[in-house]
């Protein structure tokens, strides 16, 4: 298992430098006049532009120039330093402020995944074919259907505007409740998934000979679910909500935009929309990051959910 993980952070970092050199290489290639982009229709002065220019080295272009732009940004953030935005505002005081908003959204929708999704795929499993396991697939299904942007519009009127059951934005500073509805708006896909997931697994695992097994050994049929089906059955389902909980973490660009919630997501869009590359470069690190720490802790919860599995 050591040598798994030396390995793993051993490709974790090719990764890391590989991804931000796409993504940077994507922002340094698409990008036309960031800086009129950020001033929108005001005119930009000679001063502003050249300081500007020389602040983020805009002047150097072709491949070279590239690859200095890149080795000077990662330089730095291996010092710790994200750089600053086009605006001259701190990329770590950025996220600084949106992390905590994007985390207690993304644990809102990760618990209404976990809770509904898992509770509901495990019944399913066990009572297929019955109504309860025909409407569970009916409703995944309607709801996978259905995009995010139609999804998020449609939930803040109905639920926050015409019902008022919820608040329709969150605002500067929300609170758990003004959350939870982007946060069910946001877990509702991986709800469906994580269903499905855990319908089909468990209801494989039922017809398993270690099942039969246990069954001829007279155990009751909770424990033989609780300690033997489940168990296995949760492999699938790490795996989708390990990689899920990256998606998660970024904010979910549609749903901040459209409940108004300042996360990093918000903070991301605002970044591609203004053409603001630094900003975006910043940000899309840190989530590569946080992709990779997860993914490997979901390969180090396989050995403990399957003592079969074993790395060498």
């Amino acid at each position: 298992m050591f040598r798994f993980i030396v390995r793993r952070l051993l490709q974790m970092v090719l990764a890391f430098f590989g991804t931000t050199l796409i993504v940077y290489a994507l922002m340094f290639a698409g990008q036309g006049d960031p800086i009129q982009a950020l001033a929108g229709e005001r005119p930009v002065t000679a001063a502003q532009r050249a300081y500007l220019t020389e602040k983020y080295h805009l002047d150097a272009t072709g491949v070279g120039g590239f690859f200095y732009r890149y080795f000077d940004y990662i330089s730095n953030l291996l010092r710790g330093d994200l750089g600053e935005s086009l605006t001259g505002r701190s990329i770590g005081d950025i996220l600084a402020a949106a992390w905590p908003v994007t985390i207690r959204l993304a644990l809102i929708a990760i618990a209404v995944a976990v809770i509904f999704g898992v509770t509901a795929g495990v019944l399913a499993g066990i009572r297929r074919a019955s109504i309860f396991d025909n409407a569970t697939l009916l409703l995944t299904l309607l709801v996978l259907g259905i995009p995010t942007i139609v999804l998020a519009p449609l939930a803040q009127y109905f639920l926050g505007v015409k019902w008022q059951l919820f608040p329709p934005t969150a605002g500067a500073d929300p609170d758990f409740f003004a959350l939870l509805l982007p946060g069910i708006v946001l877990g509702s896909l991986s709800l469906a998934t994580a269903l499905r997931l855990t319908r089909t697994s468990v209801a494989e695992n039922l017809r398993a000979d270690y099942v039969r097994t246990a069954r001829s050994k007279g155990l009751p049929n909770r424990r033989v679910v609780s300690v033997h089906v489940l168990r296995n059955s949760l492999i699938p389902v790490i795996t989708f909500l390990g990689v899920e909980v990256g998606n998660l973490m970024s904010g979910a660009i549609i749903t901040e935009g459209v409940f108004n919630i300042p996360g990093v997501g918000f903070n991301l869009f605002r970044g591609i929309r203004t053409e603001d590359g630094p900003l975006v470069v910043g940000i899309v690190s840190v989530l590569v990051v946080v992709y990779l720490v997860s993914n490997l802790v979901v390969d180090i919860l396989y050995a403990v959910l399957d003592p079969r599995i074993r790395y060498e």
